[in-house]
């Protein structure tokens, strides 16, 4: 997700110090007063708001502000939101909003690139993929500087419309007209592959991923799958329920997952005994993140899932979202996670066996839904991993 920047409200620039003056009150109230970094702090925005002379956007300031606080604790994993930012990333962790059901990458220089395109959504129904790249949003040329304006001009109201240039794989630029609607994210799809073979695709481990996850098991289960194949690709993570949800239904009776927060306190997450009794396999690339490499690396060391594709990042950090007054918010790194065996993937992510990538050409094809299933090289190594089935 990328960050905002900046919305030009003045009198949000006076959150920060309304915050700083109400933990100085709540300080004193509890006996307790303000450290010297804590001072020094509120002294510098109050000198800076009564003595500066020149003009400056107090928004801007206090977006510059915040970010940079979190960006100087140097972990990669703890984030800041702008309120347009934080109202966008809770839309999308929901799983329904109002938009036209598309993910862009942050890596496309002059466009937005399509990641992903919602099944069902307005989007798809106005005919864009995965793989394309949106050039413009109404009259927005997307350009790094304008990006943020482009991806928030796409957002407003059910109902209403937002007319994009989008070019397709093929180099050619169109015009299409897309309405936005209420979206309902798909984060889970399932299909028998050969050999009685079951194949679930999880993009993310946003609400409703475990629920979904279940209906698939089960509906591969009726048709008479003997393995499985858990494909966590390019899955960016999600919450920690999600994935001991899912791990829940996969696995036996046993520890899954180990929150420690800097104190030393843990919380520990279960499964029961009630399992799938499945041989199974996960895919993984060096675009799964968090829970879904964990997902990998639990399933590896409770029942010796196999795992396929390309070393994982190696996070093993839990990050909290904090809601700030002016309605920004802070995503902080709380915590370290372990397996439920106290293996830390810090540093380290999961290495597959075997290890096996995909073109760059069948990558453009995966990302854009159409890469069939005998052409994936990393699918059809994990089939091969998981031995002959349904013989």
């Amino acid at each position: 997700m990328e960050r905002r920047r900046k919305c030009p409200l003045g009198w949000l620039g006076l959150a920060l110090l309304c915050l700083l003056a109400g933990v100085a009150a709540g300080y004193a109230l509890h006996g307790r007063s303000l450290s010297t970094e804590e001072r020094t702090l509120l002294q510098a925005y109050r000198t800076i708001d009564k003595r500066f002379v020149g003009d400056y956007d107090k928004q801007a300031h206090l977006d510059e502000t915040l970010e940079t606080m979190v960006d100087a604790l140097g972990d990669r994993w703890s984030y800041y939101l702008t309120a347009e930012e934080a109202q966008r990333v809770k839309a999308a962790r929901s799983n329904v909003y109002v938009g036209i059901g598309v993910t862009v990458d942050r890596d496309t220089q002059d466009g937005l690139g399509l990641v992903g395109v919602t099944p069902g959504g307005p989007a798809e129904a106005a005919g864009l993929k995965a793989g394309e790249i949106i050039r413009a949003v109404e009259d927005i040329t997307v350009t790094p500087e304008t990006r943020e304006e482009a991806i928030q001009a796409i957002s407003g109201e059910e109902g209403t419309t937002v007319t994009l240039v989008v070019e397709g794989t093929d180099g050619a630029r169109r015009t299409v007209e897309v309405e936005r609607q209420t979206v309902h994210g798909v984060t889970v799809d399932w299909s028998m592959l050969e050999n009685q073979v079951g194949y679930l695709q999880i993009t993310s481990f946003y609400s409703g991923t475990a629920d979904l996850f279940r209906q698939g098991v089960e509906e591969l289960q009726a048709q008479g799958a003997q393995a499985l194949v858990i494909d966590v690709r390019n899955n960016p993570g999600g919450y920690v329920t999600e994935v001991t949800d899912v791990l829940d239904i996969l696995l036996p009776e046993g520890d899954t997952f180990i929150d420690r927060d800097d104190q030393g306190r843990e919380t520990v997450y279960t499964s029961d005994a009630d399992c799938v009794d499945l041989p199974m396999a996960v895919l993984v690339n060096e675009s799964s993140y968090s829970a879904a490499e964990f997902l990998a690396a639990q399933l590896q060391e409770s029942v010796g899932a196999k795992v396929v594709g390309e070393k994982t990042c190696g996070k093993g950090f839990a990050q909290v979202l904090f809601d700030l007054p002016d309605g920004s918010a802070m995503g902080l790194s709380t915590s370290r996670y372990y397996t439920g065996g106290g293996t830390s993937l810090i540093g380290v992510g999961v290495t597959p066996e075997p290890q096996v990538s995909l073109s760059e050409e069948k990558q453009e094809k995966y990302l854009r839904g159409e890469l069939p299933p005998e052409e994936d090289d990393q699918l059809q190594a994990a089939v091969v991993a998981l031995g002959e089935v349904g013989a």
